[in-house]
């Protein structure tokens, strides 16, 4: 496929500071730096420079299962590591070729967020443990759909993001076999390009060996410097 693996080295654990739920991860901006030496395959890279896509970040507004804004609302962009970043853009490039455009509901998540999303929710099918941080977290998982490139309508899908229920699994049949087959082209694409779907949310794909990459903590605007 052209990408490659990462064989990185994280930061020592007992170097980093450790969450309230005894997590190591990266807070501090200089953290992130350190991390990146020897190793820039593991930079941040914002979604804004990949061309074919379109953001509608859920959680930078109110229109999510929380019903309230969590990140701040000048929010323009969301990152990716460098590796995920490369194949999201040549995912871009091919759905592009289709007449269709990606739509991405969220990428990069602080770890702030994760605990905050963990407390209604505690149920390990749709949110991340804060014990162990989520793809999110780590810079490498991606929500997203299609949508038609022409009139940027969101095709039809079994459930809406964010939909705790089985409708959203991979693998359920009870919808129409127009949502069945547009849910069937975003995970066909998704990991022709080296994604992971996840079995229980249609929109969820992260990239592969997550344990090479650090939970970060950083905000949106740290990264956009």
């Amino acid at each position: 496929m052209g990408f490659f693996t990462v064989f990185s080295h994280l930061l020592p654990a007992q170097q980093l500071p450790h969450s309230a739920y005894g997590l190591p991860y990266i807070n501090r901006i200089s953290l992130y730096k350190e991390s990146l030496v020897n190793h820039p395959q593991k930079q941040m890279k914002s979604l804004a420079d990949i061309p074919g896509i379109r953001l509608d970040l859920r959680y930078a507004s109110d229109n999510n299962f929380m019903h309230k804004q969590l990140y701040p609302e000048n929010t323009k962009t969301s990152f990716l590591r460098y590796p995920a970043y490369l194949a999201l853009d040549s995912i871009a490039r091919e759905v592009g070729r289709m007449g269709l455009e990606l739509v991405i509901f969220d990428a990069y998540r602080p770890y702030r967020i994760t605990v905050k999303l963990w407390i209604p929710v505690k149920d390990e099918r749709y949110a991340a443990n804060p014990t162990k941080g989520s793809g999110h977290n780590r810079g490498i998982a991606v929500d997203l759909t299609l949508a038609d490139l022409k009139t940027h309508q969101l095709l039809s899908m079994p459930t809406d993001f964010d939909n705790f229920s089985d409708s959203a699994h991979q693998d359920f049949k009870g919808t129409d076999s127009i949502r069945i087959a547009n849910r069937e082209l975003l995970k066909k694409v998704m990991e022709k390009y080296g994604f992971i779907s996840l079995s229980t949310e249609w929109w969820h794909f992260s990239w592969r060996d997550p344990q090479q990459f650090e939970v970060l903590d950083l905000s949106f605007a740290e990264l956009a410097k």
